[in-house]
Protein backbone atom coordinates (compact mmCIF):
# COMPACT_ATOMS: atom_id res chain seq x y z
CA UNK A 1 0.00 0.00 0.00
CA UNK A 2 1.41 3.84 -0.87
CA UNK A 3 1.36 5.69 1.84
CA UNK A 4 0.60 9.56 0.39
CA UNK A 5 1.21 12.47 2.23
CA UNK A 6 -1.03 15.10 1.69
CA UNK A 7 0.07 18.96 2.82
CA UNK A 8 -3.32 20.70 2.89
CA UNK A 9 -4.46 23.27 4.98
CA UNK A 10 -8.39 23.01 3.82
CA UNK A 11 -9.94 20.50 6.29
CA UNK A 12 -12.60 20.27 3.72
CA UNK A 13 -10.63 19.59 1.12
CA UNK A 14 -8.34 17.40 2.78
CA UNK A 15 -10.82 15.35 4.08
CA UNK A 16 -11.97 14.97 0.33
CA UNK A 17 -8.40 14.07 -1.06
CA UNK A 18 -8.54 11.43 1.91
CA UNK A 19 -11.65 9.62 1.33
CA UNK A 20 -11.25 9.43 -2.80
CA UNK A 21 -7.86 8.24 -2.19
CA UNK A 22 -8.35 5.58 0.58
CA UNK A 23 -10.89 4.31 -1.84
CA UNK A 24 -8.49 3.55 -4.31
CA UNK A 25 -6.55 1.46 -1.25
CA UNK A 26 -3.92 4.46 -0.85
CA UNK A 27 -2.50 5.01 2.62
CA UNK A 28 -3.24 8.32 3.37
CA UNK A 29 -1.34 11.02 5.89
CA UNK A 30 -2.12 14.85 6.65
CA UNK A 31 0.35 17.54 8.29
CA UNK A 32 -0.54 18.23 11.94
CA UNK A 33 1.63 21.15 12.94
CA UNK A 34 2.36 23.40 9.77
CA UNK A 35 5.31 24.51 11.65
CA UNK A 36 7.08 21.20 11.00
CA UNK A 37 6.02 19.99 7.53
CA UNK A 38 9.50 18.49 7.30
CA UNK A 39 9.75 16.76 10.54
CA UNK A 40 6.55 14.90 9.94
CA UNK A 41 7.36 13.91 6.18
CA UNK A 42 10.83 12.16 7.64
CA UNK A 43 8.75 10.32 9.90
CA UNK A 44 5.90 9.49 8.12
CA UNK A 45 8.23 8.92 4.65
CA UNK A 46 5.70 8.97 2.25
CA UNK A 47 5.64 7.56 -1.32
CA UNK A 48 4.36 10.42 -2.40
CA UNK A 49 3.66 14.21 -1.53
CA UNK A 50 0.62 16.55 -2.69
CA UNK A 51 0.85 20.03 -1.40
CA UNK A 52 -1.14 23.30 -1.89
CA UNK A 53 1.22 26.33 -2.63
CA UNK A 54 -0.42 28.89 -0.09
CA UNK A 55 -0.11 27.55 3.56
CA UNK A 56 0.33 28.96 6.99
CA UNK A 57 3.37 30.62 7.93
CA UNK A 58 5.75 29.33 5.23
CA UNK A 59 4.33 28.42 1.56
CA UNK A 60 4.82 24.85 -0.34
CA UNK A 61 7.66 26.17 -2.79
CA UNK A 62 9.56 26.29 0.66
CA UNK A 63 8.53 22.94 1.71
CA UNK A 64 8.88 21.37 -1.51
CA UNK A 65 12.44 22.50 -1.41
CA UNK A 66 13.16 21.36 2.39
CA UNK A 67 11.61 18.03 1.28
CA UNK A 68 14.13 17.52 -1.78
CA UNK A 69 16.97 18.40 0.28
CA UNK A 70 15.97 14.73 1.79
CA UNK A 71 14.20 12.84 -0.62
CA UNK A 72 13.69 12.29 -4.29
CA UNK A 73 10.03 11.40 -3.54
CA UNK A 74 7.59 12.15 -6.13
CA UNK A 75 5.85 15.47 -5.12
CA UNK A 76 2.74 16.61 -7.02
CA UNK A 77 1.63 20.29 -6.54
CA UNK A 78 -2.07 21.74 -5.94
CA UNK A 79 -2.86 25.92 -6.72
CA UNK A 80 -6.00 28.07 -7.23
CA UNK A 81 -3.63 30.34 -8.43
CA UNK A 82 -3.18 30.81 -11.88
CA UNK A 83 -0.05 32.19 -12.15
CA UNK A 84 1.56 30.30 -15.37
CA UNK A 85 5.07 31.06 -13.07
CA UNK A 86 3.53 28.86 -10.18
CA UNK A 87 3.66 26.09 -12.48
CA UNK A 88 7.45 27.01 -13.52
CA UNK A 89 8.82 27.72 -10.01
CA UNK A 90 7.34 24.25 -8.71
CA UNK A 91 8.94 22.64 -11.42
CA UNK A 92 12.17 24.22 -10.98
CA UNK A 93 12.23 23.10 -7.27
CA UNK A 94 11.82 19.64 -8.24
CA UNK A 95 7.97 18.98 -8.26
CA UNK A 96 7.07 16.30 -10.46
CA UNK A 97 3.53 17.40 -11.69
CA UNK A 98 0.99 20.51 -11.22
CA UNK A 99 -2.41 20.68 -10.72
CA UNK A 100 -4.99 23.56 -11.13
CA UNK A 101 -7.82 24.12 -8.58
CA UNK A 102 -10.63 23.65 -8.88
CA UNK A 103 -9.52 19.87 -10.18
CA UNK A 104 -11.50 16.77 -11.52
CA UNK A 105 -10.58 14.25 -8.96
CA UNK A 106 -10.38 11.27 -11.86
CA UNK A 107 -7.91 13.53 -13.28
CA UNK A 108 -5.93 13.71 -9.74
CA UNK A 109 -6.19 10.06 -9.25
CA UNK A 110 -4.32 9.32 -12.67
CA UNK A 111 -1.53 11.75 -12.54
CA UNK A 112 -1.12 10.22 -8.87
CA UNK A 113 -1.51 6.52 -10.43
CA UNK A 114 0.89 7.50 -13.70
CA UNK A 115 3.57 9.14 -10.98
CA UNK A 116 3.66 6.18 -8.80
CA UNK A 117 3.88 3.86 -11.44
CA UNK A 118 7.01 5.11 -13.12
CA UNK A 119 8.37 5.91 -10.07
CA UNK A 120 8.52 2.46 -8.45
CA UNK A 121 7.95 0.47 -11.62
CA UNK A 122 10.21 1.90 -14.19
CA UNK A 123 13.20 -0.27 -13.28
CA UNK A 124 11.23 -3.53 -12.46
CA UNK A 125 10.64 -3.61 -16.36
CA UNK A 126 14.05 -3.87 -17.74
CA UNK A 127 17.54 -4.43 -16.51
CA UNK A 128 19.12 -1.52 -16.74
CA UNK A 129 22.64 -0.61 -17.49
CA UNK A 130 25.07 2.00 -17.19
CA UNK A 131 25.07 3.86 -21.05
CA UNK A 132 27.27 6.25 -22.27
CA UNK A 133 26.50 9.49 -24.38
CA UNK A 134 28.87 12.51 -25.60
CA UNK A 135 31.71 11.00 -23.66
CA UNK A 136 29.61 11.04 -20.60
CA UNK A 137 28.37 7.97 -18.55
CA UNK A 138 24.95 7.54 -17.53
CA UNK A 139 23.43 6.36 -14.73
CA UNK A 140 20.08 5.21 -14.55
CA UNK A 141 19.93 3.40 -11.32
CA UNK A 142 20.95 6.47 -9.69
CA UNK A 143 19.89 9.35 -12.83
CA UNK A 144 23.04 10.72 -12.48
CA UNK A 145 24.92 11.54 -15.86
CA UNK A 146 28.86 11.83 -15.61
CA UNK A 147 31.54 13.46 -17.55
CA UNK A 148 35.22 14.89 -16.64
CA UNK A 149 33.27 18.18 -15.59
CA UNK A 150 31.62 16.25 -13.15
CA UNK A 151 28.59 14.82 -11.97
CA UNK A 152 24.96 16.07 -12.15
CA UNK A 153 21.78 14.45 -10.36
CA UNK A 154 18.61 14.08 -12.19
CA UNK A 155 15.46 13.44 -11.46
CA UNK A 156 12.77 10.73 -12.25
CA UNK A 157 10.73 12.71 -15.13
CA UNK A 158 14.46 14.45 -16.55
CA UNK A 159 15.98 10.66 -16.42
CA UNK A 160 12.98 9.16 -18.14
CA UNK A 161 13.02 11.92 -20.94
CA UNK A 162 16.64 11.86 -21.29
CA UNK A 163 16.74 7.85 -21.76
CA UNK A 164 13.89 8.17 -24.83
CA UNK A 165 15.73 10.99 -26.48
CA UNK A 166 19.27 9.06 -26.18
CA UNK A 167 17.58 6.00 -27.39
CA UNK A 168 16.47 7.49 -30.36
CA UNK A 169 19.82 9.49 -30.95
CA UNK A 170 19.89 11.73 -34.01
CA UNK A 171 16.31 11.44 -34.54
CA UNK A 172 13.35 13.69 -34.05
CA UNK A 173 11.47 12.24 -30.63
CA UNK A 174 7.85 14.19 -31.16
CA UNK A 175 6.19 16.18 -28.12
CA UNK A 176 3.35 13.79 -28.08
CA UNK A 177 5.81 10.63 -27.97
CA UNK A 178 6.60 12.39 -24.94
CA UNK A 179 4.56 12.86 -23.43
CA UNK A 180 1.91 9.62 -23.64
CA UNK A 181 5.37 7.98 -22.57
CA UNK A 182 5.51 10.01 -19.50
CA UNK A 183 2.11 10.53 -18.46
CA UNK A 184 0.69 7.44 -20.26
CA UNK A 185 -2.58 9.90 -21.52
CA UNK A 186 -1.61 12.90 -22.59
CA UNK A 187 -4.90 14.70 -21.71
CA UNK A 188 -3.83 14.76 -18.11
CA UNK A 189 -0.68 17.07 -18.53
CA UNK A 190 0.20 20.44 -19.95
CA UNK A 191 1.78 21.23 -22.84
CA UNK A 192 4.26 23.84 -20.71
CA UNK A 193 5.14 20.97 -18.32
CA UNK A 194 7.21 19.05 -21.25
CA UNK A 195 9.16 22.26 -21.75
CA UNK A 196 9.80 22.88 -18.25
CA UNK A 197 11.11 19.30 -17.64
CA UNK A 198 13.58 19.79 -20.83
CA UNK A 199 14.76 22.96 -20.38
CA UNK A 200 15.37 21.62 -16.40
CA UNK A 201 16.76 18.66 -18.28
CA UNK A 202 19.27 21.07 -20.49
CA UNK A 203 19.85 23.38 -17.57
CA UNK A 204 21.50 20.68 -15.71
CA UNK A 205 22.99 19.49 -18.46
CA UNK A 206 24.90 22.79 -19.58
CA UNK A 207 26.85 21.86 -16.16
CA UNK A 208 28.48 18.92 -17.90
CA UNK A 209 29.12 21.35 -20.98
CA UNK A 210 26.18 19.15 -23.07
CA UNK A 211 23.56 21.05 -22.59
CA UNK A 212 23.89 22.55 -26.57
CA UNK A 213 23.33 18.96 -27.63
CA UNK A 214 19.63 18.44 -26.53
CA UNK A 215 18.09 20.66 -29.58
CA UNK A 216 14.54 21.27 -29.97
CA UNK A 217 13.16 21.24 -33.62
CA UNK A 218 10.54 23.76 -33.65
CA UNK A 219 6.58 22.54 -33.98
CA UNK A 220 8.41 18.67 -33.83
CA UNK A 221 9.89 17.62 -30.56
CA UNK A 222 13.41 17.00 -30.12
CA UNK A 223 16.97 15.47 -30.74
CA UNK A 224 19.80 13.90 -28.74
CA UNK A 225 22.89 14.83 -30.80
CA UNK A 226 25.39 12.03 -30.79
CA UNK A 227 28.58 13.47 -30.64
CA UNK A 228 32.11 12.41 -28.90
CA UNK A 229 33.07 15.37 -26.63
CA UNK A 230 37.50 15.67 -26.71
Amino acid sequence: MFKILIIEDDLTLFNEIKTRLSQWSYDVYGVENFDKVLDEFIIIQPDLVIIDIQLPKFDGFHWCRMIRSHSKVPIIFLSSRDHPMDMVMAMQLGADDFVQKPFHFDVLIAKIQALLRRTYNYNSSEKIHIKTWCGAKIDPNKNTVTNERGTVELTKNEMFIFNLLIRKKNQIVSRTELIESLWDDERFVSDNTLTVNVNRLRKKLDELGLGQYIETKVGQGYVAKEEEIK
